[in-house]
C-alpha cells in the first residue's frame, strides 16, 4: 500500500511529510501492522537486562518529541529512541532544513535539536505510559553557556522514565559539538556523568552516540574512554557531513547530516572497528542505511548487537520492521542458527 502513496507524500515538503507521519501515528490513521511473527526466537534478546521481541529500534531524530513511541512499537520495533532532546525548548536552524535525495534513498537534515524541551517531555512520557523499552537522547541547547550542565540537566529529569539515555555528542548541526569527541573532553563529560548518576542513585544505563566522520586514531581513543568509564553501549552512529562524492542528487551539497543508503557501509566498516576494541565488553546498536534483512544482516555480522533506522522507514513505508524481519529469517535460516545473536561480529574482516 505505501508504495501506492509514496509518489504523493514525496510531492510534500520532507518536513512537512514528517510531521503528517507523526500526527498519522498519533491520532492511529496509520493502520495497524501487526506482526504476525511477534515470537519468534530467532530475535528475541535482551536490550540492557530488559527482554524485547526484536533489535530493531527506531533511531533518534524521528519522535523527537516523545509524542508516537507506543505508535512505534505497535508497528513492531523492539525498542524506540526519542530525541534529541535539551534542557530548554528551542525551534533549531531555519527552514528549508530537511532535503529528500530520492535517487540516493537518503536525507539530509539541519534540523538542529528541534524540540519542545525537556520538561515539556517529560509530562508527555509520564502521562502516556510505554510499553516497550524507550531510549531518551539527550544534547545541549544551542546558545548553552556549559553544555556539560545541559546533559546533567537531561539526565536529572528523564534518568526515572527512561530505560536508557543516549548522549548525543555527533550531531553535525550544533556547532563544535563534535569536540566531544576529543579524548579528554569525553572523558571530562562521561565522569560528571557518572557522578551525577552517583548523586541521583540511578542505575540508568548510558549510551554514547558517536560520529561516522571520525578518524581512526580517534576511533582507539573514544574505545578507550568508553571503557574506563560505566557506559553500557555506543551507537554507530549519528549522520555524515560528508560522504557525498557518489551521490547523484542536485541537492547533494546542502550543508547538514546525511543519513540513508550512502551512509551504509561507512557505517558498517566503523561498526567492525568499534567491535574489535570493545570486544563485547560494550554493545553497539548499528545505525546508517537500515532497510533491508540484508543491510541488518551485515551489521549484525560486523559487530552490532543491535539495530536503528529512520531514513529506511522514509523510502520503504511503516511496515519496515515487517520486511526486514522477513528478509532477514531468510539469511538466518540458511546459517542454520537458533537465534541472530549467534552471527554478531562473525564477519571481522570489514
Amino acid at each position: 500500500m505505501f508504495s501506492n502513496i509514496r509518489s504523493l507524500i514525496f510531492k510534500l515538503d520532507p518536513e512537512t511529510a514528517h510531521n503528517l507521519a507523526i500526527k498519522s501515528l498519533k491520532f492511529n490513521f496509520v493502520p495497524n501492522i501487526l506482526d504476525k511473527n511477534k515470537d519468534d526466537p530467532l530475535f528475541k534478546t535482551e536490550l540492557f537486562g530488559k527482554h524485547i521481541e526484536n533489535p530493531i529500534g527506531m533511531a533518534a531524530g524521528f519522535d523527537k518529541n516523545a509524542e508516537v513511541y507506543n505508535s512505534l512499537f505497535n508497528l513492531g520495533f523492539g525498542f524506540v529512541e526519542v530525541g534529541t532532546i535539551t534542557p530548554l525548548k528551542q525551534y533549531g536552524n531555519p527552514k528549508p532544513r530537511v532535503f529528500r535525495l530520492v535517487e540516493d534513498e537518503a536525507l539530509i537534515n539541519r534540523l538542529g535539536f528541534n524540540n519542545l524541551g525537556a520538561e515539556n517531555i517529560i509530562r508527555k512520557i509520564n502521562s502516556n505510559k510505554k510499553i516497550g523499552i524507550l531510549g531518551v537522547n539527550i544534547g545541549p541547547n544551542k546558545d548553552s553557556e556549559n553544555r556539560t550542565e545541559d546533559y546533567l540537566k537531561c539526565l536529572k529529569i528523564f534518568h526515572n522514565a527512561a530505560d536508557y539515555i543516549t548522549i548525543n555528542i555527533s550531531s553535525p548541526n550544533t556547532e563544535n559539538l563534535r569536540k566531544f569527541h576529543n579524548q579528554e573532553q569525553l572523558n571530562n563529560l562521561l565522569k560528571a556523568i557518572e557522578k551525577e548518576k552517583k548523586n541521583l542513585n540511578s542505575k540508568i544505563p548510558i549510551v554514547v552516540k558517536v560520529s561516522p566522520d571520525i578518524h581512526k586514531d580517534e576511533i582507539n581513543e573514544i574505545s578507550q574512554v568508553l571503557l574506563s568509564n560505566d557506559i553500557s553501549g555506543v551507537v554507530v552512529s549519528n549522520t555524515s557531513d560528508s560522504t557525498r562524492e557518489s551521490l547523484t542528487n542536485i541537492q547533494k551539497y546542502q550543508k547538514g547530516g546525511l543519513s540513508g543508503k550512502p551512509i551504509e557501509t561507512k557505517s558498517t566498516i566503523l561498526i567492525n572497528k568499534f567491535y574489535k576494541l570493545l570486544k563485547g565488553k560494550i554493545k553497539i546498536i548499528g545505525v546508517g542505511g537500515v532497510d533491508s534483512g540484508e543491510s541488518a544482516y551485515e551489521k549484525f555480522l560486523a559487530g552490532a548487537s543491535y539495530i536503528q533506522l529512520y531514513t529506511g522507514m522514509v523510502y520503504r513505508g511503516p511496515n519496515i520492521v515487517s520486511i526486514i524481519k522477513k528478509e532477514l529469517r531468510e539469511l538466518l535460516l540458511k546459517d542454520g542458527v537458533k537465534n541472530f545473536s549467534e552471527i554478531i561480529g562473525k564477519k571481522t574482516n570489514t
